[in-house]
């Protein structure tokens, strides 16, 4: 079986025949050429795996047919082959995306070293992530033992998603499962980081907070108005920090990365609390007490975010930046989508543009509902997979790269994550207790206590109260609370689904990046 086909460029290519007999016995397809003219016609006809090239050649140099075949086929591995061992040439060489580089005279053993290298890059890549992996370890274990702030949580949080994708090119099952086991260990301990904290930054005698949903605009987002530039903020409804990973280098494409940062998510993590205080800038609780009309309770009938704009125009009042001139989209469906792609210049005469989009959500919850998600996004990989495919093709992405080349600020930011969860826990509660399988309010809610973050004053969390003796509980990890009737039925629906209004990682620690054009 043939491993690989090769490509050898080199004006003195009859010297090197007993090499290619090396090659050719080792299983490679060798096929020699004398010039780099010959070499670029041959790519455009034919599929090569590795490209040899000598650099010093006449008529086009080595690097010169290096930039052409680029031109050809970006993802040729080309290691080239030199006399010359100047600092420049190498810089030059590395800068054109080579491969490998080797001094000649070169032995049969060093270049079958250097195709065996990048041919069995795949593997080796995986072997050296289990291996960095293995040595990094220790010291996420040491950093989750050592009482972390809130600060050094992020950073924690920010590593974990780095392994988790490099994780990715690892065909290690074992150390997958390692890591998995490292990341609901960090769980665990955010949670009683969450139940020791939480209400020490959101209650009444609120202390030193990092940022949350409530101060997100002031410190975040509006610093960053400067006359004359656009402020586009684009909040993508359910964005974990993983997905955000996903669909940055498609971000990066168009816009430059100026602060790429995260920040906390207020309990209960669902859009009807991160968002009305996002644009508030005021704890639910406060939110109710200044518009008693508009805020409703999970219990209550109509629609929970549907003043976001009348909200956000009283912030600004408050933070006296009222002369503001702004506007407010909310995406919700394609429809409302190619609006916002056609109507994205006119926008540009706006100091801020708010743009909600709805996606990602709706993709969170269809995919409870509808089977066919349930296979495309069975696990993390594919929910990031599933979401950067669908940002690629979306009406956001269009209506962006439309003003992609003008001087505009762009901050990216979410209202909370999601998790996925694993683990049913038993809660009864009488018929007004909501129905979210991550948090719960209601009257003589009986629970295990172990199993959530539990206030029976909610204003203690900066909520509201929406009936006498009404507590909150917040499942933590992967939990999710189920009633006692038709237990069986409820825990196999919902196990292994992506639910958001509890305390985890993933539900709290959210992304905020700001980005301009480039």
């Amino acid at each position: 079986m043939t491993l690989a086909k090769i490509l050898w460029v080199d004006d003195e290519i009859e010297s090197l025949q007993s090499q290619k007999l090396f090659l050719e016995n080792k299983g490679y397809e060798v096929h020699t050429l004398t010039n780099g003219f010959d070499a670029i016609d041959y790519v455009k006809e034919n599929p090569v795996d590795v490209v040899l090239m000598d650099e010093t050649m006449p008529g086009l140099t080595g690097l010169e047919t290096l930039a052409k075949i680029k031109e050809i086929n970006q993802q040729i591995p080309i290691v080239l082959i030199t006399k010359n061992e100047t600092e420049n040439l190498m810089d030059e060489a590395i800068g054109s995306q080579i491969s490998d580089y080797l001094i000649k005279p070169v032995n049969p053993n060093q270049v079958l070293l250097s195709l065996k290298k990048i041919i069995d890059n795949k593997r080796l890549v995986s072997e050296k992530t289990t291996l960095a992996y293995q040595q990094q370890f220790r010291n996420l274990f040491v950093a989750l033992n050592s009482n972390p702030n809130y600060n050094e949580w992020m950073e924690i949080y920010k590593k974990l998603i780095y392994w988790e994708l490099e994780m990715e090119k690892s065909d290690s099952p074992e150390m997958r499962e390692i890591f998995q086991t490292q990341k609901s260990e960090a769980n665990t301990e955010f949670f009683k980081f969450i139940s020791r904290n939480y209400s020490k930054w959101v209650g009444p005698k609120s202390g030193e907070a990092p940022i949350m949903s409530h101060t997100l605009m002031q410190y975040k987002v509006l610093p960053h108005l400067e006359k004359g530039t656009p402020l586009f903020f684009v909040l993508i409804d359910n964005l974990r920090y993983d997905q955000w990973k996903a669909i940055q280098p498609i971000f990066a494409e168009s816009f430059r990365m100026v602060e790429e940062e995260t920040f906390y998510s207020i309990l209960p993590t669902a859009t009807q609390y991160c968002r009305n205080a996002i644009f508030a800038g005021l704890m639910p609780v406060d939110i109710e007490k200044q518009n008693p009309v508009q805020w409703k309770n999970d219990d209550e009938e109509g629609g929970k975010n549907l003043f976001e704009e009348e909200f956000f125009r009283a912030q600004l009042k408050r933070l006296k930046k009222d002369t503001i001139k702004f506007s407010y989209t909310k995406v919700v469906n394609h429809h409302d989508g190619q609006k916002l792609v056609d109507n994205i210049h006119n926008l540009m005469q706006n100091d801020l543009n708010i743009i909600v989009y709805n996606f990602v959500d709706m993709l969170s919850h269809a995919r409870t509902e509808m089977e066919v998600l349930k296979e495309l996004a069975n696990d993390e990989m594919s929910y990031r997979s599933i979401t950067a495919s669908w940002f690629e093709h979306s009406p956001l992405h269009q209506a962006l790269k439309k003003i992609a080349d003008k001087k505009i600020t762009l901050v990216l930011g979410t209202d909370h994550g999601s998790v996925r969860v694993q683990s049913p826990a038993k809660v009864i509660g009488d018929k007004q207790t909501t129905t979210n399988l991550r948090y719960k309010h209601g009257r003589n809610l009986n629970y295990e206590p172990k199993d959530v973050l539990a206030f029976r004053d909610p204003r203690e969390a900066g909520l509201p109260v929406p009936n006498v003796n009404s507590s909150y509980i917040f499942a933590k990890e992967d939990l999710f609370l189920c009633y006692p009737n038709n237990y069986n039925y409820y825990v196999n629906y919902y196990r292994n689904t992506f639910q958001h209004g509890g305390v985890s990682l993933e539900e709290m620690i959210v992304p905020v990046i700001r980005m301009t054009n480039k």
